[in-house]
């Protein structure tokens, strides 16, 4: 092969506007004329796929290949060129049995390189395969029959609110942040203004002296005085105002639930001098204890999981396995939707060392092989994503869900792909999907009873309280300045399903079902670290028509 080939090959495909895997470069400076497999490879590809892949030079190779073999063999007999193959004619499949003699739905290491964690290339025809509820397309109806599930597609419903994919706005210009910040204070503070007799800060200012006055603000600032009371510093659109919170007051406990950024109201009597208000009571915008949840009108249950992580060594396949086999069965029987809420696969580069945790060491690798596991779910199956810090999107939130090419990637089950967070309604409930890098935060900032990752529950209770999924900015948690704040807590939500933490909790705040919903991931190095023991192969099933929780566990 002449060294300036691949050079070629990659100008050629980069002037018509393509990426390339190092082995489908290879693949084709091998081909007998690599100008036709290159156009043959290009012509075949996805529409909005970016990056040629060495399986789409491989199909374009096999695809030549059976054509010249089908025309080499219609000369010698005119009589064969009337037959058909099927290219799996060669594998069998017991849909009655749980899986094949050989398991394929789920990938295995046999066939990568252990210096490279690339999947070196395979007979397709030789390889073995899933059953076919399993392999990712939409049965037939005579198929939704097999192993005890009747799944109806025209009952499946599914609706998504707050997706900001391809709203994004933000420059990071100044008036950006002034505008996220104008938005989040403008619609937490109508959902607060109804409780208290709101005054703006400069009307504050004029007031005598021993009024009862009341302001809704946003916390700028928060600290404690010589004596031990309670400073805050509340911000609205007009200017600061100082409020103090006594130590011996009964509210004191709530000033250690506060975060910057986020918007409350007190209300309490003026000092002398009008310049400092006593506050007697503080109210977050929270959610109402009247808050009745929806159902679903018929029996139809959902599972919620999240942190897959593959590509990680610490990837528990076989719970995966477990998981996915069970899906199959008659016990799992009504389980017609399935919610992943982020960090499909490991990522590179997320935290120091990664790369010596990887199994798989190339992000769009990782994809290739969560997809490959997913088909193990059943292929009639309504699934929901969201993404995590760990996919390949922005880490800034609100996270725009995958784009096209990932998609594509992870097309087997026609998933839904949604923003991170995204309110997603099932069968007329309700569920406000967040990955939750912000828990880091609210646990960290407030006190254990209030909030910890051996509970991550209680640490969700406090996002609901404050109606907003990241409330502090500027902290750990990344956050992308927009023209609208997409982390609000417009809607009360149904249910509340988180993950990021690795830990699993579950509760009820106000009547919405709150759950965090652990991860597939034993614990890493880096967890070991910052003391993080994970409950990984927990699949949490929500019964939609009563909003029971069961939780399964396949670790």
């Amino acid at each position: 092969m002449p060294l300036e080939t691949p050079a070629r090959i990659v100008s050629e495909l980069a002037s018509r506007g393509y990426n390339a895997e190092r082995d489908a470069v290879t693949l084709l400076a091998d081909a007998p004329d690599t100008d036709a497999a290159l156009d043959r490879a290009l012509e075949t590809l996805p529409d909005d796929a970016l990056k040629l892949r060495s399986e789409h030079v491989r199909d374009a190779l096999e695809t030549d290949d059976s054509k010249r073999s089908l025309g080499d063999r219609s000369l010698s007999d005119p009589s064969r060129s009337e037959a058909t193959a099927s290219p799996d004619s060669d594998a069998t499949v017991d849909r009655d049995s749980p899986s094949t003699p050989e398991r394929s739905a789920g990938p295995t290491t046999d066939n990568t390189s252990v210096s490279t964690g690339e999947e070196q290339p395979q007979n397709q025809n030789t390889a073995t395969t899933s059953p076919v509820e399993t392999r990712g397309v939409r049965s037939s109806d005579s198929d939704r029959q097999t192993r005890g599930r009747e799944i109806d597609p025209d009952r499946l419903s599914v609706e998504i609110d707050g997706d900001m994919t391809g709203q994004s706005t933000g420059t990071g210009e100044y008036s950006d942040f002034v505008a996220v910040f104008r938005d989040r204070y403008e619609r937490l503070s109508k959902q607060l203004r109804g409780r208290v007799n709101h005054r703006p800060t400069d009307a504050l200012e004029s007031l005598p002296g021993n009024e009862d006055a009341a302001v809704v603000g946003m916390v700028s600032d928060i600290r404690s005085t010589a004596s031990g009371h309670w400073l805050i510093e509340l911000e609205d659109t007009n200017g600061t105002f100082p409020t103090l919170v006594m130590k011996d007051r009964p509210i004191a406990d709530l000033v250690s639930e506060l975060l910057l950024d986020e918007v409350i109201a007190v209300e309490g009597t003026l000092a002398d001098d009008g310049g400092i208000l006593f506050v007697d009571s503080l109210h977050f915008p929270d959610i109402p204890r009247t808050h009745e949840p929806s159902t679903a009108d018929r029996p139809v249950k959902a599972a919620l999981i999240s942190d897959v992580h593959v590509g990680s060594q610490e990837f528990k396949a076989d719970a995966w396995h477990r998981f996915a086999d069970w899906l199959h069965t008659d016990d799992a029987e009504g389980v017609e939707y399935l919610l992943i809420a982020g960090d499909m696969v490991e990522g590179v580069g997320v935290y120091p060392d990664q790369d010596e945790e990887l199994d798989v060491i190339d992000v769009y690798d990782q994809y290739e092989r969560f997809s490959e596991y997913l088909k193990e779910v059943p292929g009639d199956m309504e699934i929901v994503m969201i993404p995590g810090n760990h996919d390949a999107v922005r880490l800034a939130e609100p996270q725009p869900a995958f784009d096209s090419e990932l998609r594509q990637t992870m097309s087997a089950h026609d998933a839904r792909f949604t923003s991170n967070p995204s309110l997603v309604t099932i069968e007329g409930v309700s569920v406000l999907m967040y990955h939750g890098v912000s828990l880091d935060e609210v646990i960290a900032e407030l006190p254990d009873e209030k909030a910890s990752y051996d509970e991550p529950h209680k640490a969700m209770y406090q996002l609901l309280k404050k109606r907003h999924v990241a409330p502090q900015y500027g902290g750990h948690t990344r956050l992308a300045p927009e023209t609208r704040d997409y982390l609000i807590i417009d809607e009360v939500p149904d249910v509340f399903h988180a993950g990021h933490v690795h830990k699993l909790g579950y509760g009820k705040y106000h009547n919405v079902l709150t759950i965090n919903s652990g991860c597939w991931q034993a614990q890493t190095d880096f967890q070991k670290s910052v003391n993080i023991d994970p409950d990984a192969g927990f699949a949490p099933i929500v019964d939609l028509e009563t909003l029971e929780l069961t939780v399964r566990s396949f670790g």
